[in-house]
């Protein structure tokens, strides 16, 4: 079993929950973004950033991320993730890897 933190954009939270359900039935315990309630611009910078470093804390716990970057994409949150788990000697998973 590894701990596993799932990252990618919100605009595909639809593949996060896939691969999140996927992970677990796999036995592993996985972590994932909040599943937001407005829309991201509804929300204040502050919020923002408190959220995102909440999950900077949830890899910093995890033995692996796995990268939700559909058609390759990769946004600078999600890039600064990937840069924080490479420092921490992670494991990096990506889902255009696996889903081709």
């Amino acid at each position: 079993m590894k701990i596993i933190t799932v990252c990618g954009s919100y605009k595909y939270n639809k593949e996060i929950k896939e691969v999140a359900e996927k992970l677990a039935l796999e036995g592993n315990c996985v972590i994932t973004p909040i599943d937001i309630t407005r829309p991201k611009d509804e929300y204040s910078k502050e919020e923002l950033l408190q959220l995102g470093k909440m999950h900077k804390e949830k890899i910093k716990i995890s033995d692996a991320i796995y990268v939700v970057n559909v058609n390759g994409y990769v946004g600078d949150n999600t890039q600064s993730e990937i840069d924080l788990a490479q420092k921490l000697g992670k494991e990096i998973m990506y889902y255009t890897d696996v889903v081709k």
